[in-house]
């Protein structure tokens, strides 16, 4: 029977020394799958300075079993079927406990569980690369992600947001177990609709099946950026070309928006600049005017064309009003002589009874 120094001796070196001599060994003698063990659960994951605890069974007769670890080691034990390797607060990153067995009908062999000690990040940073203060629209910038103090690293995700939509995310293929600081970045080219936008970061340890649910996470504390961008005239309340009626003067608007706030200014004439958004078109205003509107990032400029229109509205005022009063002295006219006619009847003044007459004559029942 093939029974290992250090299952007797308690000092450390020489169970490390002596457990990679009992790996070559079975390595050549015995494979994992073929040994009558059982481990449950078949893998841990355990947040650092976390308490573990795993169960090694089974169901053949032995000559004694036992967990080797370089912390919580179970002695060999004869009159067991079920042990269970247990820590209290695990600080050890590379671990890697193993129960073995010594069956009566075979060689000694192990099975290793599978540990991984996670530790979420101390912090999680956000900044610029070489930049302070507002950007400009369509120039590009560096962020920049900080993550501080995390392991193991294989199983970190940084994703980047601008506002809650996801925009890129970066993985790691190191296998170094302890904690470790990684830096990621992203490359934005913002526009004026980013005016004010977030952009954050996110550390994410997705430790498979067996890690905790939901992913253990960490945020960093979101950048708003300012975008400064050239000013853009509104062209629906500024046309190119304004009809103006001779005698009406009109009143023309020029709004822009741009970062930071432009001025606004019109030039009516080469030595004629009026800094204002109004300007008030009248018949001596020249035809071609323009509206400029600048800011530090630059500037813009509406061309607008003045035509004066004549104004017949007084012209077809008054023929409408003398066709009016043409035909109201035609009724009128109409009118009286149709009256004189049907209801005052006809009498001669000459003769002198005539009028007696008249008022003498029976009315004749209808």
């Amino acid at each position: 029977m093939f029974l290992p120094p250090f299952y007797i001796s308690t000092a450390w070196r020489a169970r490390v020394m002596i457990y990679f001599d009992m790996r070559q060994f079975l390595d050549l003698h015995c494979a994992q799958s073929e040994c009558p063990l059982q481990l449950d659960p078949q893998r841990v994951v355990v947040r650092y300075g976390g308490s573990v605890a795993a169960n090694c069974s089974t169901s053949v007769l032995h000559k004694g079993m036992g967990w080797e670890a370089n912390e919580g080691i179970v002695p060999m034990t004869k009159d067991q079927n079920l042990i269970t390797w247990r820590v209290s607060e695990l600080t050890e990153w590379d671990i890697k406990p193993f129960c073995y067995i010594n069956p009566n009908d075979r060689r000694q062999c192990l099975i290793e569980l599978p540990v991984t000690v996670y530790k979420t990040p101390d912090s999680v940073f956000i900044s610029t690369v070489y930049h302070r203060g507002p950007m400009t629209e369509g120039q590009q910038y560096v962020l920049q992600c900080d993550v501080h103090n995390v392991a193991p690293v294989q199983y970190l995700t940084v994703k980047w947001y601008k506002g809650q939509t996801l925009l890129h995310q970066t993985t790691f293929t190191d296998t170094i177990k302890t904690p470790e600081n990684k830096t990621v970045t992203l490359l934005i080219r913002p526009d004026r609709a980013d005016d004010g936008a977030q952009y954050w970061c996110e550390a994410e340890l997705d430790l498979g099946t067996d890690g905790p649910e939901p992913h253990p996470t960490n945020s960093a504390k979101p950048l708003s950026i300012a975008v400064y961008y050239k000013p853009i005239i509104n062209e629906n309340k500024l046309p190119s070309v304004v009809r103006v009626l001779r005698g009406y003067p009109e009143i023309l608007v020029c709004e822009a928006e741009g970062n930071p706030k432009p001025t606004i200014s019109w030039s009516v004439s080469s030595n004629d600049n009026k800094n204002s958004e109004t300007l008030t078109i009248t018949e001596s205003t020249p035809e071609n005017v323009s509206c400029t509107a600048n800011n530090s990032v630059g500037r813009t400029t509406r061309h607008v064309k003045v035509s004066i229109q004549e104004n017949y509205i007084p012209i077809i005022v008054g023929i409408i009003v003398a066709v009016v009063v043409v035909i109201f002295v035609i009724f009128i006219f109409l009118y009286l002589t149709y009256y004189k006619k049907t209801r005052i009847g006809h009498y001669d003044l000459k003769r002198p009874n005539a009028r007696k007459e008249l008022l003498a004559k029976p009315e004749q029942s209808p």
